[in-house]
């Protein structure tokens, strides 16, 4: 099975949870990955270079997937838009159609690099995309579902059991992903709260207009 893994700070606990929890050598050996952004590993699902994967809720469509995913309730501070040109974040197509359909102009950027904008510029009138849309349509946002094409029965079983709650993240892997994205590992305790993986009845509805909207527009 080939899991494509996006390498950015929000799935960090879901990794540390694979990484402990999954015991038997026979899936071990079952299981490779394949890291990358957003967009890049949409289209690596789509051709079925990858086996399964948190693919962007814009390209979820149609798919196979489970109840779990990448999740803000309000702010994310992760998923941002300065207002000005416009400019489209090449690693995220759901951020990028989020932004249209919630009529903001200007340059989304996304993942750790926004979280550090969002730290080092705590005085510019950025808009947080999540928190906008939380504003307007009393609904989380569901930025990716995890999807599959096939080995779902194992898929389902490898993550029976994540619950964040029980995921103390050692401290040299938030020492490398902090020198990696220039964040404190402060911030990134605080970020990561920010952040939900369980897809239940709210979640399904925010997924469901979204991509009812996005249709709508045409994306």
């Amino acid at each position: 099975m080939i899991f494509a893994k996006i390498d950015f700070i929000n799935l960090l606990p879901f990794h540390v949870y694979i990484k402990k929890s999954i015991k038997s050598n026979q899936i071990k050996s079952i299981i490779s990955y394949k890291k990358s952004y957003p967009a890049d590993i949409n289209r690596k699902y789509k051709k079925r270079k990858v086996d399964s994967a948190f693919i962007s809720s814009i390209a979820s469509r149609g798919e196979k997937r489970l109840n779990l995913g990448i999740i803000a309730k309000k702010d994310v501070q992760s998923v941002i838009l300065v207002p000005g040109k416009q400019k489209e974040d090449f690693q995220s197509e759901t951020s990028n159609a989020l932004a249209k359909i919630l009529k903001l102009e200007g340059e989304v950027i996304i993942g750790d690099k926004a979280l550090k904008y969002f730290h080092e510029n705590p005085n510019s009138d950025f808009i947080d995309l999540a928190l906008a849309w939380r504003e307007k349509y009393k609904l989380p946002f569901v930025f990716a579902t995890l999807c599959y094409s096939k080995n779902g029965k194992i898929l389902e079983k490898i993550i029976k059991g994540f619950n964040k709650k029980h995921i103390k993240i050692p401290q040299y892997i938030l020492e490398n992903y902090s020198k990696r994205s220039g964040v404190s590992k402060k911030h990134i305790l605080e970020y990561l709260e920010k952040i939900d993986y369980s897809i239940n009845i709210q979640e399904k509805r925010a997924l469901k207009k979204f991509l009812a909207l996005a249709k709508k527009e045409g994306l």
